[in-house]
C-alpha cells in the first residue's frame, strides 16, 4: 500500500518545477498526478486521469456488491422454485446468477461512476476553478517525509493539503 499526498500549486510553472523535482528525486512519473481547471493545458506535466479524478472505482465496488446479492437472490428463486433438471433445487444457478449479477453490476456502475468527480478532490474544487492545480504523488511510506520536506523546501508557494493513508497499488 502507498500514501498519497496532496499539494495545491499556484500555477503552471510552479506545477512544472515540481513535476522536475520529483522526478530527479526518482519518483516514478505514473506516481505522480496533476489535476487543474477544465481546459488548462497541462503539457510537461503527468495528468491525473479517470482513476484518480472519478468515482469509477468506488462505484465499481458498489455495483459489484448490490449485483451480487441482486444476483444471489434471483439465483435462488430459480433454483428453488423452477429447478430444470429433478424435484431438487439447483444451487449453482444462485451461485452463477450471483457472478453475472456482480459482473454486470460492477460494469454498469462503472459506466455511471466514471462521469462521477472523486469524493476524495471535492475539497479541491474551489482552489482548481481559480486557477491553482493539485498535485497527487504515490508514495511508499518509507518517502512520504523526504518528499514533503523536499517538496516544502523548494516550493514555499505551494500549500501541503494532506495525506492519504491507504492507496491501492492500481490506481
Amino acid at each position: 500500500m502507498r500514501r498519497r499526498i496532496y499539494w495545491l500549486m499556484p500555477d503552471l510553472a510552479s506545477a512544472r518545477q515540481a513535476m522536475h523535482d520529483l522526478v530527479q528525486a526518482r519518483v516514478d512519473v505514473a506516481r505522480i498526478h496533476f489535476a487543474g481547471p477544465e481546459g488548462m493545458d497541462m503539457t510537461g506535466l503527468h495528468a491525473a486521469n479517470v482513476w484518480q479524478t472519478s468515482d469509477v472505482v468506488h462505484a465499481a465496488k458498489t455495483g459489484w456488491v448490490i449485483g451480487s446479492a441482486c444476483g444471489m437472490v434471483a439465483g435462488l428463486v430459480a433454483g428453488l422454485l423452477f429447478p430444470v433438471m429433478g424435484d431438487d433445487p439447483e444451487w449453482e444457478v444462485a451461485v452463477l446468477l450471483g457472478v453475472l449479477g456482480g459482473v454486470v453490476g460492477a460494469w454498469s456502475a462503472s459506466m455511471i461512476g466514471i462521469s462521477i468527480p472523486s469524493i476524495r478532490l471535492r475539497r479541491f474544487e474551489g482552489a482548481m476553478a481559480e486557477g491553482r492545480i493539485l498535485l497527487m504523488v504515490d508514495l511508499p511510506r518509507s518517502r512520504v517525509q523526504d518528499i514533503e520536506a523536499l517538496l516544502q523546501t523548494a516550493h514555499p508557494e505551494a500549500h501541503f493539503e494532506g495525506e492519504e493513508q491507504q492507496v491501492p497499488a492500481f490506481r
